[in-house]
């Protein structure tokens, strides 16, 4: 039964979301297999970053310098590298910075980036132009450049890759979710909000932003396919995290460059791991816009 007016009790309430995140999943997982399978992987790195200590088979930073340039065998599944550290485990502790860095950085760069969006839809004029003109001087560096830049002024660090990663993406993110603003901006009930006296900034709080959620959710799950493979190229460059860190693109620095005639599975593991999560979030992001574009939906 229901409470008086209407309401549905707080004990039947949860369970009925709950099997409306199910049906909505299922539905998802039925029209959108691609995208699935690639939240599926991202789901399953999130999985084995949260257990790399249980199941790591070694200490990830632990050297063994009896062990240098192993062949996998059935001590080390993946061989080991020049310090005698275990590639398996380190492998392992790797989804725990490439999705803590693209987590963040994507998750800032998007969310700044679609305010500034839409707080230069709303003001339009000399605000909306100087913003523009601004975002122009970014985009016209190429991702990898403009990172590398700031990350050269900065130094290294995690925190400073994360900002690094991020800047280059608040403009990115700012465009696009500036074209999905414009058209809200003349909404009726953005003028009636207007009309009632609302302040600029509730009604872009509260009337414009959550409206732009499909497109900003569309450019999240993009950044963060973009931000991994940022810190992994960072990271391969030297410019990233430092040693003895367990990232992906450490691995590959050492591995590729120097070894890659005496001990190529050392770079096998590590580059299959960054194009397979890459190529997921790509995957989960495309599908994602897929279903909720309603102009992509109807087709």
């Amino acid at each position: 039964m229901t409470a008086a007016g209407g309401a549905v009790p707080l004990e039947e309430a949860a369970p009925a979301r709950r099997a409306g995140w199910r049906e909505t999943a299922r539905d998802f997982a039925r029209r959108r297999p691609l995208g699935a399978a690639g939240a599926a992987v991202i789901g399953l790195m999130a999985l084995v970053a949260a257990a790399a200590p249980v199941l790591a088979p070694y200490d990830p930073l632990a050297p063994d310098y009896g062990a240098m340039l192993a062949r996998p065998d059935a001590a080390h599944w993946l061989g080991t590298d020049a310090f005698g550290r275990d590639v398996l485990s380190r492998l392992v502790y790797g989804p725990r910075t490439a999705l803590t860095v693209g987590l963040v950085a994507a998750l800032v760069g998007a969310t700044v980036g679609a305010v500034i969006g839409v707080a230069s839809a709303y003001f339009g004029g000399a605000v909306d132009l100087l913003v523009e003109r601004v975002m122009d001087v970014f985009l016209s560096f190429p991702l990898i450049i403009l990172a590398l830049a700031v990350v050269a002024v900065l130094g290294h660090g995690v925190g400073n890759v994360v900002l690094a990663i991020t800047v280059p993406m608040i403009p990115r993110c700012g465009r696009v979710i500036r074209s999905s603003a414009l058209a809200i901006r003349r909404a009726a009930y953005v003028d009636a909000a207007r009309a009632a006296g609302f302040s600029r900034r509730r009604i872009i709080l509260r009337h414009m932003l959550p409206n732009v959620m499909a497109p900003y959710l569309i450019m999240l799950t993009a950044f963060m396919g973009q931000a991994i493979l940022l810190e992994t190229s960072l990271s391969f460059l030297g410019l990233g995290v430092a040693e003895p860190t367990p990232a992906w693109g450490l691995m590959l620095k050492g591995a590729a460059v120097d070894f890659a005639e005496t001990a190529p599975w050392l770079a096998l593991a590590p580059g299959l791991a960054i194009s397979l999560a890459v190529f997921a979030f790509n995957l989960f992001g495309d599908s994602l816009r897929d279903a909720l574009d309603p102009r992509l939906r109807t087709q």
